[in-house]
């Protein structure tokens, strides 16, 4: 996309170093309910929350840049809103009124940003000061317009002293000539005014830090002040974005717009993310005998969105330790069939990795290439960490090869195996997708405080951890997996949830059911 996500993550931080309550709020104008269901090839990764929420990937950069915690409705989505107007017409709370767009769906807009934009992003914390809100998509797109009307009424409802409104607008350069052409940003604007929106500021995003020529053009046909045209152009690293917008002094005009004040200490208060992001260029100098290589064996390759969280995490764990890493992208698939003309390079390729990582997923095409590379790590004592489906993967391969069981599977796999050592979860539904699984924010209590994983997470006795599956580990045969060396270190309350596997012997071999990545920070990395 254009980066309004990481424009909106970075204002938020901004405002949050400056020392007030932040919170933010996505728009998906889709008529899903939530992302769940949705293709990571066609919408990336599925972030989850601690509620359980399945949201857009922009929540990950919202909670990552912001560190706060947003829960399932701080992501709006036309399905979400279209289901609450028609249950409240079904239950006859209008009365016998015509329900139409306008205005019971805007209204439903407006009364759920009210709603959310009130809530608190941690326990006990206190309300909001500002609430940032994204609208996904593009202005004069049919399936965004209740959104643009609700918030053409939503300025009038909070005062326009509670309202600023950015628009992110592309610069585009014409090849031949270097030119920067302002037409695209003219022609947005102006159906947005036509809309009823007049834009406070406009952020240019550009290959190359826009003119002043190009400004004055903006703020001429725009109805904007030069001053308040503000360049957006590509940086060595996205960190550096929060300073780009300091030096244009982004936050005390949009602080202005809402009668704030803002501190006079702006560069001490952000000093450390500046200092974060000149050590991103540090690390990202380094030499390549120097760098880290991961192999990313997953399903999705074909979209690095869909693995956004555990990119995220590989580089805050570079940023804390100093370590340039470079991701090796392996399709799964590529590694089981003899005969294909990739399955050489691919394997030399997993072969070349320092360190291992099998991510989540559905379905069963590419798990056994999962399983191989697992495989592969235990035998050559390659560092391997298995995220969810590659947690699964890990036991798989174990009780096929040390313990003998060459037909051991996953019921989603194949539901005839003999020994199904991953089972659908009893509380699970097979026959709706969408919300059925087991989501949010679970605990993992450590049974033994002699593995590593106990030690990366502080020695802390319980975590918890964000969760996405419907498949389990099975309970039945956990007797016989450990007697054999590998071992499941963590589980849930009830003792029968398998939550981290170590296995014994290895430099660093670790599982878990759940998604470490969803819980990183730049500061903070996840500790698997």
């Amino acid at each position: 996309g254009i980066g309004k996500g990481v424009l909106a993550s970075s204002t938020g931080l901004l405002l949050r170093q400056l020392g007030f309550n932040v919170t933010a709020i996505k728009i998906d104008p889709y008529l899903n309910i939530d992302a769940g269901t949705m293709s990571p090839f066609e919408h990336g990764e599925v972030f989850i929350l601690d509620d359980g929420g399945e949201a857009d990937l922009d929540l990950g950069n919202y909670e990552r840049f912001m560190d706060i915690t947003l829960g399932k409705d701080n992501n709006i989505t036309t399905g979400k809103i279209y289901s609450k107007v028609i249950q409240s017409e079904r239950e006859g709370k209008y009365l016998g009124k015509t329900v139409q767009v306008v205005p019971h769906i805007c209204d439903a807009i407006q009364d759920w940003v009210e709603d959310v934009s009130k809530r608190p992003t941690s326990k006990d914390g206190p309300e909001p000061d500002i609430c940032i809100i994204e609208l996904g998509g593009t202005i004069g797109d049919i399936e965004s317009m209740p959104f643009v009307e609700a918030m053409r009424q939503f300025q009038f409802r909070v005062g326009r002293e509670n309202f600023a409104l950015i628009h992110v607008s592309l610069i585009p350069v014409v090849s031949s000539g270097g030119e920067q052409k302002t037409k695209p940003t003219q022609s947005s604007v102006r159906s947005l005014r036509s809309l009823g929106l007049s834009p406070d500021m406009i952020l240019c995003r550009s290959e190359f830090p826009i003119s002043e020529t190009v400004k004055q053009k903006v703020s001429q046909f725009c109805h904007v002040r030069e001053d308040h045209v503000l360049s957006v152009h590509n940086l060595s690293n996205i960190y550096h974005v929060p300073t780009s917008l300091i030096e244009q002094e982004h936050c005390q005009k949009l602080l202005g717009f809402l009668n704030l004040e803002c501190p006079d200490d702006i560069l001490a208060r952000t000093a450390s993310w500046k200092e974060l992001a000149e050590t991103v260029d540090t690390v990202q100098s380094f030499g390549d005998e120097e760098t880290i290589r991961i192999a990313m064996v997953g399903k999705y390759t074909g979209l690095s969105d869909s693995y956004l969280s555990i990119i995220k995490s590989i580089t805050h764990s570079s940023i804390h330790l100093k370590k340039k890493t470079k991701i090796v992208w392996l399709d799964s698939e590529t590694l089981e069939d003899e005969s294909t003309p990739e399955y050489a390079q691919a394997w030399a390729d997993l072969k070349s990795a320092h360190g291992i990582l099998v991510p989540g997923g559905f379905g069963d095409r590419g798990v056994e290439g999962k399983i191989k590379s697992c495989q592969y790590a235990r035998e050559n004592k390659i560092p391997f960490l298995g995220i969810c489906l590659g947690f699964q993967c890990a036991v798989i391969d174990f009780a096929r090869n040390i313990l003998g069981w060459s037909d051991a599977n996953s019921e989603e796999f194949n539901p005839d195996s003999k020994h199904k050592v991953v089972i659908f979860m009893p509380e699970g539904s097979k026959t709706h997708k969408g919300g059925t699984m087991r989501l949010g924010l679970r605990k993992a209590i450590f049974n033994d405080e002699d593995c590593q994983i106990f030690k990366l997470y502080g020695e802390q006795k319980e975590i918890e951890e964000r969760h996405r599956h419907r498949y389990e580990v099975c309970p039945e045969f956990n007797e016989e997996i450990q007697a054999k060396g590998l071992k499941f270190v963590a589980r849930d309350e009830t003792n029968k949830r398998m939550e981290i596997l170590e296995l014994k012997d290895h430099p660093y071999f670790v599982g878990t059911q759940f998604h470490p990545e969803m819980k990183t920070r730049p500061l903070h990395p996840s500790p698997p």
